[in-house]
């Protein structure tokens, strides 16, 4: 990686040369009234001047005065729906096929994909994700080999953003081709530009920019450094597994359980949550059989489904098995915690729950019960 970081006034080339390389460039756009995922054809199509008001349970755009194109909140669609899709066909069946019916695995279409505007957060759910599903060989590591990430370190957190609680951002660190930092000011857009890969390294060779100073250099790290110090939340200091633990009967868990729709919003935006079902269908003549694999979550009452009824069938235990299970068990089968700190479960829940918020109380009520047992 010998070519050394690079200002760029324009995004343009970047996208043209991955293109020319045979990516599909896939980044932030202001779709249907928020910044979501799409393929673009032109770095013309980034929300630049867009930038979003976000609340537990609220979504906002809004206009920015600086242009710029990565100021805004996580998008609703991370990119877990394009490593792991929502849906994958597994095999299709015919029953007039010659010797009778055959499972057949589709074809699986070969599509190298160039991700821009991947946060720390993300980086570190895509770092959980290929943890989880790598098998090798399989479709998930196939699929990965073909992405080429375009990282971008965080300069504006959202309201609900709390990746420097979680260790996860707001610089990327690793798991990336291409780092990029924002920078805004009387002399325009800019990007700083760095290399996280030999083919990363590559890439910037081509593209058109000047050497990055160390006066740009310094800007860079002191916009992100601001940008962590600006993070109005956080979580509970200390061992959040056993806090977890030892909150197994908190009273919180009913009051939480009230308002919980158990929709399921905050497993399906969620960057980490990777649990799946598979789901079988005929065609209406019967001659056709599928058997497709389809994201689930565990607040789905039949999720925990075993001869007899569900296990968890309550609003209170559904929660508290997702909650105990993303910051505490995660620990046990992974090694890390399964949040990284995006805030999109807080901003895409109907009923403005915040996980912040739950642990916080969790945590005051465990303290408070230990306070009491050693005055008893």
């Amino acid at each position: 990686m010998g070519t050394g970081p690079l200002l760029l006034t324009t995004l343009e080339p970047l996208v043209v040369a991955l293109r020319e390389d045979g990516y599909r460039v896939v980044g932030p756009t202001v779709r249907d009234g928020t910044v979501g995922l799409d393929e673009l054809e032109s770095a013309d199509e980034l929300p630049y001047g867009w930038g979003v008001d976000v609340e537990p349970g609220g979504y906002r755009l809004r206009r920015r005065a600086d242009g710029a194109a990565f100021a805004h909140a996580a998008s609703p669609r991370s990119w877990k729906s394009y490593l792991h899709p929502p849906r994958r066909p597994l095999w299709t069946a015919r029953r007039d096929e010659p010797g009778g019916p055959v499972a057949r695995e589709p074809e699986e279409e070969a599509s190298r994909l160039a991700l821009l505007g991947v946060r720390a957060c993300d980086l570190r759910a895509i770092a959980v994700l290929d943890r989880v599903l790598t098998v090798p060989g399989g479709r998930y590591a196939r699929r990965r080999e073909q992405i080429f990430v375009v990282a971008v370190n965080c300069t504006e957190p959202a309201a609900t953003c709390f990746c420097a609680a979680t260790g996860s951002g707001p610089a990327a660190r690793a798991g990336f081709d291409l780092a990029l930092t924002e920078l805004t000011g009387p002399d325009g857009l800019r990007y700083l530009a760095e290399a996280g890969s030999e083919r990363g390294a590559g890439l910037l060779a081509r593209l058109p920019g000047t050497p990055a100073g160390e006066a740009a250099r310094t800007e860079a790290r002191a916009a992100v450094t601001a940008a962590a110090g600006r993070m109005g939340r956080g979580l509970p200091e200390g061992d959040l597994r056993d806090l977890l633990v030892g909150a197994r009967t908190a009273a919180r868990w009913d009051d939480v359980g009230r308002r919980c729709l158990t929709c399921g919003n905050c497993t399906m935006v969620c960057p980490t949550c990777f649990c799946t079902s598979v789901e079988d269908s005929t065609d209406l003549t019967g001659g056709t059989a599928r058997r497709e694999e389809r994201w689930d979550s565990c607040f789905d009452v039949d999720f925990s489904y075993l001869h007899g009824g569900p296990a968890r069938a309550s609003a209170p235990s559904r929660y508290r098995q997702w909650l105990s299970h993303k910051l505490g068990t995660w620990h046990d089968q992974f090694g890390e915690s399964g949040c990284v700190g995006c805030g999109r479960c807080i901003v895409w829940c109907p009923a403005g729950i915040d996980i912040t918020e739950e642990m916080h109380a969790l945590a005051e009520e465990v303290h408070a019960l230990a306070a009491e047992e050693v005055a008893s």
